[in-house]
Formats: structure tokens, C-alpha cells, sequence
């Protein structure tokens, strides 16, 4: 098993956009971009162990998103799943 994890900190103007979008309806484009960059990151760190431990793919890959800290301050993206080496035949 491999896993890639990031967590990320939501700043002040995101969560005041966000409120506005609320209540008026809409995207979060900054949490959007957000849970982007975590996603990119913790799938390069998936990668990168499993590279240490001499794979060269990973299967059943399971994504989850939460929102973790004092009032869902923080956005955290972990990944896992099940390094493999295979041959082509």
C-alpha cells in the first residue's frame, strides 16, 4: 500500500468568497483550485513511493477529500492504493 496525503490551509478571503457564494449560489472557484493543487500533490507523492519501493504502477487507487481543523479551516486530500511492478508479455 501507497499513500499520497495533502492538506491544505483555506485563507481568509477564500472562505469570505465562499460565504458569498452560499448565499448567492455559484462555484468556489478558489476551493475548487484549491482541492486541485491538493489532489496534484498528493497523487505526487503516491507516485514517488511508489517508486521508492522499485513499482512502476498503482492499482485500486481510493480518493478521499475531508475537511479537517477548527471550523474546516484546512482541506486534506489522501490517496491510496496498492503499488505494483508488472512486465509486458
Amino acid at each position: 500500500m501507497v499513500v499520497g496525503e495533502a492538506v491544505m490551509g483555506a485563507n481568509l478571503f477564500n472562505d469570505l468568497f465562499a460565504s458569498i457564494r452560499d448565499i448567492v449560489g455559484g462555484r468556489s472557484g478558489a476551493y475548487e483550485n484549491e482541492l486541485t493543487r491538493a489532489r496534484k500533490i498528493a497523487f505526487t507523492e503516491l507516485e514517488n513511493e511508489a517508486r521508492m519501493l522499485g513499482a512502476n504502477a498503482v492499482i485500486g487507487i481510493d480518493i478521499d477529500y475531508e475537511v479537517v481543523g477548527g471550523k474546516g479551516s484546512m482541506l486534506m486530500v489522501s490517496i491510496c492504493g496498492t503499488a505494483v511492478r508488472y512486465r509486458e508479455s
